[in-house]
Order: structure tokens, then sequence, then C-alpha cells
């Protein structure tokens, strides 16, 4: 998979995405709830059509948003209007300069998988202030008995929360036939392949899995 594929895979998902429910804003309050108090800067990685990154900006006195693709940061621009303290760039974060203990909170949702998690993790670490937070939600690839039991749970809860959030409970046909061909290209690790790297790179992270197929890191950087 190239970057140049993602970025067109989701140049065109942008043009489907209505900014109605999702899995990712499933959790959205979970991740807030560790946005350090006061923050100043926030960088979120993959802010897509920017639904978290506008929720960073009610938390953060300016928040830095990256992604990928020109079509997903011309829509999040359009509709952060209201949020002048909202920053959206085009970039390749793989090629991205990272400034040295330069954040107090780094967010990603939906973006390791397309990544190498153990060089966008050193890379991340090395950009938090000490104190700062790292906060990452993440799709995985089930292992085991008890990962298939929660892919089975999640099937009808996914399916009423739909219906609950949006009247509606299943996208629509474009929009899944566009995530499904995307989804050729997507490459999910284990959940014990996550913890393992956090134990080597994030010392005391806490790995979490989630319903919707989802896990979760927070980490904060020791202040001394």
């Amino acid at each position: 998979m190239t970057m140049e594929t993602i970025r067109n895979d989701f140049d065109r998902l942008a043009a489907l995405d209505t900014g109605g429910w999702s899995h990712n804003d499933h959790y959205h309050p979970y991740l807030l709830r560790y946005i350090p108090e006061p923050c100043d800067e926030s960088l979120e990685i993959g802010c897509g059509t920017g639904a978290f990154a506008r929720l960073l900006g009610q938390h953060s006195r300016h928040v830095l948003a990256l992604d990928l693709s020109p079509e997903m940061v011309r829509i999040a621009q359009e509709r952060s209007a209201d949020f002048p303290n909202v920053e959206y760039r085009v970039a390749n974060v793989l090629e991205w300069p990272f400034p040295v203990d330069g954040f107090d909170s780094i967010a990603s949702i939906a973006t390791m998988h397309h990544l190498p998690l153990e060089v966008m993790l050193a890379k991340m670490k090395s950009a938090l202030k000490p104190g700062g937070v790292l906060l990452i939600l993440d799709l995985y690839k089930a292992k085991d008995l008890s990962d298939y039991l929660l892919s089975a749970i999640a099937f009808p809860a996914n399916f009423l929360i739909r219906l609950a959030k949006t009247g509606c409970p299943r996208s629509s046909e474009a929009e899944r036939r566009a995530w499904e061909e995307h989804g050729k290209h997507d490459h999910y690790l284990h959940v014990p392949t996550v913890r393992r790297i956090c134990q080597e790179l994030l010392p005391g992270a806490v790995v979490k899995m989630h319903l919707f197929w989802r896990y979760s890191i927070v980490w904060r950087k020791p202040a001394g």
C-alpha cells in the first residue's frame, strides 16, 4: 500500500462524508477526558473532515490538524468556520517535521493502521511536551476467541446505535462500496502486538480493547 493509494481512497471517501455518526465518534468523549488542562497546543494526525479536531478546539488554545487527503482538509476547513483556533494542513506525516516537545496533546483516530506504528509512536513521543498526553484510537485484527466474541456483540450493537443516532441502520450503498474498496488496502494489528510495541516505546501506556473493533492507547509523557 502506498501513500498515494491512501490519499486517493480518502479523496474519494471525502465526497461521500455527510458528517453523520460513525464508530469513531462513539469514542470521542472517552478520548477527550484525557486532554490535559490547561492545553495550549494540540496535534491531530489523520483529521479527516475535522470532527474530532473541532472538539479538540474546545479544549485547546490551538489545534493543528493534519491529513494526507486534500479533499478531507478542504471539507474540514469548510465545516470549521466557527473554529478559528483549528488549523488544517495537508501533510504526509511520515515526512512531516515533528517539533521536539511541541504539543500538550497528540491524537490520532483510525489512522495508525495505515502507518508503521513503531515509527509513528517514536515521532509522537518526541513531539510531546513533558507531561503531554498521547491518544490513539484504531482498529484491530481479531486473534482469539474473546476477540471474536466481542466482534459478535458489536454487530447488533452497531445496528441499534446507528439506528438511534442517524435514523438509518446502514450507511449509503455508495459509501459502503467505497469503504469496502478501501478496506482491501488496510492492514490491522493484533492487540497483543500493539501492547508489545507500547511496552517497548511507551512504558506505562494503557492499551484497551473496545466495542466496534477498536482499541485505544493512552500515554502520558513523564514530566521529568
